[in-house]
């Protein structure tokens, strides 16, 4: 009597546990319906801009103005048109060099400082990374114009090389030389490396800097390539500081001569739309080389530490 009690109760759990199962699969195609119905929907919304401006940079002046979905005769000369007209080839110039400067003095801040914070015992360390970090909550707006005060040399008690930055290639890219999430993101993963490897390195007597350059460096690939994307795009599009503390066309990227190209086009949009298809091309293809690379570094040093 009592193994059949047993052997009822247990295929009478065998089919609460069926009936689960059942209940389950039943539910969940609904939810992945729901799911990808949602993420479709915020597909179609995040490419609807980026789809009109691929389209309309292919159309005519009068299929613009009839807002037309596709044009008849996709008009590839809108390029060419719009970089002759906009002089884009300074502005292009302007902006790969402002970039590769921009990233270079970056990612050396970055590497230095999240190598210090990480790995360097040094006394207010933690007070000092805390508040470097309170920064990222103020808006950049925020300190442009103290900034603009800074570089334009009106603060006495801070003296610039050549009194002042306006129009100059370093008044652009000095600024931006140094990124905290750049400097938190690093300090993220270089705090991963293990301590045995500092102990191995101190014994073959290296210091601080060969251990950075030949052990910690050759290991962050991901990370490093990841800040180097971030700061590419950021420098790319920068256009309100540039714009700010420029007057003439010399050092002026090329969102600041989209802009102009936009006051002299006047209404012809399928020239600024042609424009703009331009300035991001350089942005999707980094992108697209290196997503894998990029993806992985975001979850090895943004998720942990």
């Amino acid at each position: 009597m009592a193994n059949r009690v047993e052997s009822l109760s247990a295929s009478e759990g065998r089919s609460n546990v069926l009936e689960a199962k059942a209940r389950r699969s039943v539910r969940l195609p609904w939810a992945l319906f729901i799911m990808y119905a949602i993420l479709f929907i915020g597909l179609i919304l995040a490419m609807l801009p980026f789809f009109w401006m691929l389209s309309a940079s292919l159309m005519t002046y009068g299929e613009t103005a009839t807002r037309k979905l596709w044009p008849a005769v996709p008009q590839f000369s809108n390029y060419a048109e719009a970089w002759r007209q906009a002089d884009f080839s300074k502005y292009f110039w302007n902006s790969v060099v402002i970039t590769s400067i921009t990233m270079l003095g970056q990612l050396t801040t970055s590497i230095l400082a999240g190598y210090s914070f990480a790995r360097i015992r040094f006394f207010g360390r933690d007070a000092i990374f805390a508040l470097m970090l309170s920064t990222i909550m103020v808006p950049a707006v925020v300190t442009m114009i103290p900034n603009f005060q800074l570089i334009s040399g009106r603060i006495a008690f801070i003296p610039l090389p050549g009194g002042s930055w306006l129009n100059t290639l370093q008044g652009i890219t000095v600024p931006y030389m140094v990124s905290v999430f750049s400097i938190f993101l690093l300090r993220q993963f270089f705090a991963q490396v293990p301590w045995e490897l500092w102990d191995a390195a101190r014994i073959d007597g290296a210091g601080h800097l060969r251990f950075l350059g030949r052990i910690v460096l050759p290991i962050s690939k991901a990370p490093i390539l990841t800040v180097l994307i971030f700061g590419f795009i950021a420098s790319w599009n920068d256009f309100l500081w540039p714009l700010l503390i420029t007057t003439k066309d010399t050092w002026r990227p090329l969102m600041v001569g989209l802009w102009t190209l936009q006051s002299e086009a006047g209404p012809e949009t399928q020239l600024i739309m042609a424009a703009s298809v331009i300035t991001i091309i350089p942005v999707l293809i980094l992108y697209f080389m290196t997503q894998k690379e990029f993806t992985e570094g975001i979850a090895t040093s943004g998720l942990k530490g």
